[in-house]
């Protein structure tokens, strides 16, 4: 392979073996919101990359407990299980809160208030962190990016509290990238907290004609 003046460039340009790392420039807070598919896929997306680099990276899902109309064992989580230095877990309920679908709404906020325990956590446990990190050591040891997968959906919904979401920004060693996904109403209250917002705009989507969550794409 070679670049636009011909040079060889594949040294450049090829996987190499993934070994810990320190991220020089992580410590921001992302917030990725709206009725557009993608949010979650993003994240993943950055998760991933820092994985690459040798960071440690960990997913906390808080409303993604399955559904009737997916499989329980996501794609990503497959993924995830295959590769160095990312790791995930669910505390999301079974079903969709709010749905109609026959899941326990009391429920719901239970495992809610136990993924912003477990994020507490987290949190605290990566304050000790300086420098790079086992591949596989436990979250418990500490982070360099934390993903919060739907907790601004929970937020919409009362399963958790804005102001809760505020103090885990506010908790957040100086070193960890912070990762929050969902909801489709704009999370005003982060206005002064987040250095990154991003919304995800629906123009067209599948599901407005029928279609249902598709294998390898929705999970």
């Amino acid at each position: 392979m070679t670049n636009d003046t011909g040079d060889e460039a594949t040294d450049r340009v090829v996987a190499r073996e993934i070994t810990p790392g320190e991220p020089p420039e992580f410590g921001l807070v992302q917030a990725w919101w709206g009725d557009g598919k993608g949010k979650t896929t993003a994240a993943l997306g950055m998760g991933v990359r820092a994985a690459g680099h040798g960071y440690r990276v960990h997913l906390l899902q808080f409303m993604k407990g399955g559904t009737g109309t997916v499989e329980d064992v996501r794609g990503e989580y497959n993924a995830i299980a295959a590769l160095p230095g990312i790791s995930y877990e669910n505390s999301g309920h079974y079903g969709w809160h709010g749905f109609l679908d026959g899941s326990d709404d009391d429920e719901h906020e239970a495992r809610a208030a136990g993924a912003l325990a477990r994020a507490e956590e987290l949190l605290a446990a990566s304050e000790a962190v300086d420098g790079s990190l086992p591949l596989d050591a436990p979250a418990e040891d500490g982070l360099h990016m934390l993903i919060l997968d739907e907790i601004l959906y929970a937020a919409n919904r009362g399963l958790v509290e804005p102001a809760d979401v505020i103090e885990l920004i506010e908790s957040k060693p100086d070193g960890l990238e912070l990762v929050l996904t969902g909801g489709h109403e704009e999370p005003t209250y982060l206005a002064d907290h987040a250095d990154l917002v991003s919304e995800v705009r629906k123009h067209d989507h599948p599901i407005d004609a029928g279609q249902g969550a598709r294998k390898g794409t929705e999970f």
